[in-house]
Formats: C-alpha cells, structure tokens, sequence
C-alpha cells in the first residue's frame, strides 16, 4: 500500500467513526479478527496435513508427494506458533516495588478504583521525560496481559504531585473498564503484529515468505483502519485525566510538559554536553537536573515554545494528536501555566538513591561520547583562540567562522560585532546576515526584518529560512504591533520558498540512495558539530554521510544520513531517523536512512565513502 492509499483509508475511516462510531468499531473489530482467523486457519492446516500423512503412513500410504506435504506442514507449524508465542521484551528501565514508592502505589490504586480498571502489575522508573503504560501479552497473541507502568525520572522532578498523576491518570485511562477494552486489544494485537512482522523479516524460510506476503497486505490496512480508534482513544485517556484531576490541572499538565520537553531537549541537554569543554569524565545529569528543575524556564522562551507547539498540527504519523486538538477538546485556552513549586519527586521513598542510579548508568554508556565531545570542544576552542588571535586581519568567511564557533561554546556570547564586521567587508555575505539576524533582539522586529529582506534577496539557498523567520517575527504578538501587508508579502513568500524545498525534498528521497552523490564537503568544525549530535543519539552505533548532488537546484548543499543502529525494531528505527531529520547539525536538507534491507549494510559499507562516526566502548 502506497502513501496516498494508506491516507485514503485513514480518511474513510475517520468518517466512519464520526458518521457510526459503535458500527465502526465494531468493523475494527472484524477487520482485528482477521489476523487471528488468518493464524488459527493455518495452524489448523498444518496440524490436519499432519495428521493426514501421520494416518496414510500408519497405513503403509507414505509416498514422495506426502512427503513433501509433511515438510511443508512442519513448515507452517512452526511459523504459525511463532506468530502464537512472540515474544515481547520488558520495558526499559528499573522495576518499582511498592517500598521504592508506597505513595505512587497508592495514588495508581486510588486512580484504578475510581476508573474500575484492570490493575498495574509493574511499575518501571527509567530516565525518559515521558511516562507511558503498555500491554504486552501473556501469551503470544492469545491470553491476558500483563500492564507495565513506565514513569521517566525527569517527569518527576519537573512536575507537581498533582500534574503527574493527571499524567498517570491519562496513562491509566487507556486502560479503562469496559468501554475501552476494545481499544486495549487493538493496542495489544498491533504490537504483536508489529514484534511478528519484524521476526518473519529476519526469516527466509518458504512459510516466512508466505506470511510477509499476506502482513504486506494486511498490517498497513490493520493500521489505517484503526488510527481513528487510537486517537479517540487519546482524547478520551484526557477526558478521565479531566475527570479525575480537574480539566484546568489536566491542560496545565499538557502545556508545562509540552514548555519544558522543548527546554529539556534544547536548554538543559545543550548545556550539560557543553561542560565536556572543562570537564574530562562525564557527570551526572540528573543530579544537575534535579537542581535546575526548580527554576522555570525563561518566560520569552516558554512563551515561543508554546506558538511552536500550538502551530503543530496533527498528522498520520503519530496517533497522538497536538497541544492545539487536546486543549480544544478539553476546554482550555493555551496559556504558560503556572510553574510546578513541589516537585513529585517525593513520591519515591528513596530519589537520592535513584538519581545516583541513573546517573551512573548515563555515565557508563556515554564515557567514550563523551571523551570525544570534549576533545571536539577543546579544538573548537582552540580555533576561536586562533581567529582571536588574528584580530583585524580575518576574512569576512574567518570572521563568520569565529562568531558561529563562540556561539556554540556559549550560545549567549556577544559576537554581534563579528557578524557586523564582516557584513562591512562582504555586505551580501550570508552567513553573516544570518548570524546577525539571530543576534538581534526579538522585540527589534523592523531590524530584524532589514536584516532578512537583505538575506532574502541575495541568497537563493537562505530563502526558506529567511522567509520562515520573518513569518514567525510577525506574527509574535511580543514584537509588535500587527502589519497584515508585511504579513502576507512574507507568507507568500515561505509559500514559494516551501515548494522549492518540496521540489528538492522530492528529488532527495525519490532518486535511488546512491545515484548523484558525492562525498560530503563538510568542514571541519561542521563535522565536528555532527558528531557531537551522533555521540547524543545512543542508538546510533555508526554514521556515513554523502552529498546529494540536485539536478533542479546545484547549489542547494543536501545530504544523505546512514546510520546503524542495532536493538532497534524498524518502527522505532523509522521514528528515530525521521527525529534525526530535524536535529542533526546539517548545513543542508538531509534524509536519514537506516541500514537494513533497504538500503543493506553492505550497500552502504560499499558505496557510501565510509564512516565518518563510529561509537567507542
């Protein structure tokens, strides 16, 4: 099933549940079934082809013909039992006992009691900035299950008692009593179509090949037909979250987690790795988060990390609908809530002991990042010494170069002066109206707009940017007052400059992997910056990146990501890249793929001018 296919059907059956939603569901349900009666038929196959052959030789019958259709039924049986018994591997993270947390335990009894659902069996406490709950089959795809709690270590210190459990609340809620059973077993039977799919990829077998065949058709139409079924099922988990907690504590949930995921990742991340310049053996972080936690972010940068958020709009990538579609159907106006005061972190009975935990695992795995991030920081260092040292007699490319390096060791260092320097030598240069650009106060909006008007006209390849930072000046309402007509002169054109960046997205990711490619002309401190990013990604084991050469547009600098990255499963492996995408340090568009079966690892090892990163022990 194409992409256009898989939206048609996604559509049709978003209709359908607005239209009938008990019809709908129960449509799910037959379409869910499916898949069993598919298993269950072979499994029944093989065992009377079995039987069938086991009779005729009792009976002296045994003949070349029953003997193939012996192997073939052996075959079937046992992909049909691996399809009834896969297996699942347990979340990440440490499991809780009720000692680790009495006051959790008592909290998540009092939301099941009040919710009448099934209980938790586990509890994890890991070191994501999320909590999620997950029904993993007892056995295979038939039986009970089993409810594991996962919380993330970073929640807990950056909410309050009464914002986490409206998290937990919503968590739970997925696993409500009879109303959303339904949804609790499509949820369970899409992991375990996705854990077999991913097993039967790793199988050449006869039977395997059959069984691709028939998950090729059938899993993408699985999906599509049930994503209007899990996205309900979203809104609903924030209707028990309103109900249990109070709507305002739900949304205010909603929007300080949404605040601070964008300073965790940007703000607090940023600077932990940025202290590899003094610091040799990498520290804990969460004891240093557990200290900054208690400041709230800074009120510009949580009032534009809020318009970010509230300018996503929901798409079919994730069944989790935007900050914008929750807080609409609950109710709410998006607006910075008040900062949590008391963290939850007193929930556990014993978080020095368990900050100290993860700590040190961080530490372990990420010894040779580190020591790498910090030899980079040190020659980045030495080379703003270096230009220092040269002074007047920079080019404008040196002078760029020196402001864009200090900005990396400190991103509030005062280098306006060096971007204004070289725009005095090369006043169309663009990588110093850039930087300038990015200097200029926010509320200096008519600067600001000069600044790119100018970027704009004498540079085809900042375009995009330039049009899309001009968008979001104007429409701030902290910057000015409304100017409709500068609004749509610079709407207009973002909407030229995004069909070009279509156009040549289009030709990226539509041209075979290694047709027009050459070997990538990152600079030293531009390499340098990516694999900084590479040494934060954990999953990643090894990284190889090449030029894609675009025939429509030869000056754009476009690039292609290979990555390798082992213990993932391709949905997880499909999400991380696509994240990988929109954060790599790139000077350029890039598409990032993963070695696999398509591309293969050999393929890449072959023509992609090897390595330029590879993950020390």
């Amino acid at each position: 099933m194409d992409r256009a296919d898989f939206v048609h059907l996604v559509r049709l059956s978003e209709h359908a549940s607005a239209d009938d939603s008990a019809r709908y569901r129960r449509g799910v349900a037959a379409f869910a079934a499916l898949g069993y009666l598919w298993v269950l038929a072979c499994l029944a196959l093989s065992v009377g082809i079995i039987a069938w052959v086991a009779l005729a030789a009792g009976r002296g019958r045994f003949s070349f013909t029953r003997g193939w259709l012996l192997l073939f039924a052996l075959g079937l049986l046992w992909a049909t039992l691996r399809a009834l018994w896969v297996r699942f591997d347990e979340p990440e993270g440490r499991e809780l006992s009720r000692a680790d947390a009495p006051a959790l335990f008592e909290a998540l009894e009092r939301i099941r009691k009040k919710i009448k659902g099934p209980p938790v069996h586990r509890v994890y406490l890991d070191d994501e900035f999320n909590a999620s709950i997950r029904q993993v089959p007892r056995f295979g795809l038939f039986g009970g299950a089993v409810n594991s709690l996962s919380i993330g270590l970073p929640l807990l210190m950056m909410l309050d008692r009464r914002r986490l459990l409206s998290v937990l609340a919503h968590e739970y809620g997925h696993l409500r009593g009879n109303h959303g059973k339904l949804s609790a077993w499509i949820y369970r039977t899409r992991l375990s179509w996705l854990k077999l799919d991913a097993s039967l990829q790793r199988d050449e077998g006869v039977m395997a090949l059959v069984s691709q065949a028939f998950f090729r058709w059938y899993f993408p139409r699985f999906a599509a037909r049930t994503f209007a079924l899990a996205r309900q099922d979203e809104y609903e988990a924030d209707r028990i979250s309103g109900r249990l907690l109070g709507t305002p504590v739900a949304a205010a949930a909603l929007t300080e987690i949404a605040i601070k995921a964008r300073w965790y990742a940007d703000e607090f991340w940023a600077s932990h790795w940025a202290r590899a310049e003094r610091e040799p053996q990498p520290p804990g972080p969460f004891e240093a988060l557990s200290q900054r936690a208690a400041t709230p972010p800074d009120a510009e940068f949580a009032r534009q990390a809020l318009r970010e958020a509230m300018r996503r709009v929901s798409d079919l990538e994730d069944t989790h609908p935007v900050l914008r579609d929750r807080l609409e159907a609950l109710g709410q106006k998006a607006v910075v809530p008040p900062w949590s005061v008391e963290p939850a972190l007193g929930m556990l009975a014993d978080s020095a002991k368990w900050i100290a935990h993860f700590d040190n695992q961080w530490r372990r795995a990420h010894a040779g990042d580190w020591k790498q991030h910090h030899a980079h920081r040190s020659r980045i260092r030495e080379r703003v010494e270096l230009l220092a040292a040269r002074g007047e007699r920079n080019t404008p490319d040196e002078l760029v170069e020196w402001a864009d390096a200090e900005r990396r060791l400190d991103p509030a260092a005062p280098v306006r002066v060096r971007y204004e320097r070289a725009l005095q030598i090369a006043p169309e240069h663009a990588g110093a109206l850039r930087g300038l650009a990015q200097m200029l106060p926010l509320r200096d909006r008519a600067a600001r707009l000069a600044v790119l008007e100018r970027l704009y006209g004498s540079s085809a390849a900042s375009r995009w940017w330039a049009a899309k930072s001009a968008v979001a000046a104007l429409e701030d309402p902290d910057a000015g007052a409304h100017d409709e007509d500068a609004l749509k002169l610079w709407r207009g054109r973002l909407k030229e400059a995004e069909e070009a960046e279509a156009r040549a997205w289009e030709e990226i990711t539509e041209t075979p992997f290694f047709s027009q490619i050459a070997r990538h002309d990152l600079g030293d401190h531009e390499l340098g910056e990516l694999r900084a990013d590479l040494a934060r990604c954990l999953p990643v084991s090894r990284a190889w990146l090449v030029r894609k050469i675009l025939r429509e547009f030869p000056w754009r600098r476009a690039y292609v990501v290979f990555v390798e990255l082992p213990g993932l499963d391709d949905d997880d492996r499909w999400q991380l890249c696509r994240q990988l995408e929109h954060t790599l340090s790139l000077p350029g568009a890039a598409l990032v793929l993963w070695a696999g079966h398509s591309p293969t690892l050999e393929e890449i090892e072959r023509q992609a001018f090897g390595a330029i990163w590879t993950r020390t022990a």
